[in-house]
């Protein structure tokens, strides 16, 4: 990717520049290239469905079903790339759903299917955004959505309290106790 983290001019990235966008990584890193990127306007991105998929073992173990909350969160993940790339300080923000609104699930998504995940900007301010969604498997539309989101800084949750303190074992605190 290039040193601004910006998707090339042609408007085609691997999965490198997306790891660069997103802060997801497996198991939950849905997007496998982007195909066409329209900026402030519109992402293509491609996710390659396989058998490997961890969600495939419970999901159904007989049948399996690339569960729908997932081609919507792939969904969302391409268009974050979307979005993230209007955002200046984005090494700072993330992307997080507010709404999914009149989601249809038209097809199963099963092993060997390759989704064509196409989101258009429907409106984009600095700290919100709402878009478009839909899903396409062999040219047939298998879901789609509206979905919000929100801009939000990226922090890192501190630690509990319990987790940095050191506990004494319990044969140390009794002999503290009587020492005394």
């Amino acid at each position: 990717m290039t040193s601004e983290n910006q998707a090339p001019n042609d408007g085609v990235m691997n999965i490198g520049q997306i790891m660069d966008f997103l802060p997801h990584r497996y198991p939950f890193l849905l997007i496998d290239r982007v195909v066409e990127f329209e900026r402030a306007k519109r992402i293509v991105a491609i996710k390659n469905v396989t058998i490997n998929e961890p969600f495939f073992n419970g999901h159904f173990p007989d049948y399996p079903i690339m569960p729908g909350v997932l081609v919507v969160e792939a969904m969302a993940q391409a268009g974050c790339i979307l979005l993230l790339k209007e955002v200046a300080d984005r090494e700072q923000k993330l992307v997080v759903f507010t709404g999914i609104e009149l989601a249809k699930f038209r097809r199963p998504i099963t092993p060997g299917d390759q989704l064509r995940l196409e989101v258009n900007v429907l409106s984009f301010r600095p700290r919100q955004g709402r878009m478009e969604g839909k899903a396409f498997v062999d040219g047939k539309l298998a879901c789609e959505a509206t979905l919000t989101c929100a801009v939000v800084p990226r922090q890192r949750r501190s630690e509990p309290a319990s987790a940095t303190k050191v506990e004494q074992p319990a044969a140390e605190q009794a002999e503290a106790v009587t020492a005394e």
